[in-house]
């Protein structure tokens, strides 16, 4: 019988659905919780990436944690982290980086190539 509607099968010995439809309206059930789960921190990285690359167009650029707050970047959220010889840490959104500097103030920077 098919697993999504239990109409009897026919054919193959180890087929568990009777049509296409069947077998992704089974997967897309099964798969709901984590799919909200992913879909909703996407989101989040998204927008992230779309408030950098607004407020920094020409590639580097210093702002106030309180612009990126007023925005509504979320800090708890980035794509990797990258350290520099130097010891300092650039948190990334996808291309879109930041890294915290002294006074509440972030430098904004556009990765490169060279960054991992």
């Amino acid at each position: 019988q098919c697993l999504e509607c239990g109409i009897k099968l026919s054919g193959r010995k180890d087929q568990k659905f009777c049509t296409d439809y069947c077998r992704n309206s089974y997967n897309n059930r099964l798969n709901e919780d984590s799919t909200k789960y992913v879909r909703r921190i996407n989101n989040i990285l998204r927008k992230n990436r779309r408030i950098l690359e607004k407020l920094n167009p020409t590639g580097k650029r210093t702002v106030d944690a309180m612009i990126l707050a007023e925005e509504g970047f979320n800090f708890h959220y980035f794509t990797n982290i990258y350290q520099t010889q130097k010891g300092n840490f650039y948190y990334f959104c996808y291309e879109q980086g930041y890294s915290k500097m002294e006074n509440n103030q972030y430098m904004l920077v556009l990765k490169q190539d060279y960054v991992k």
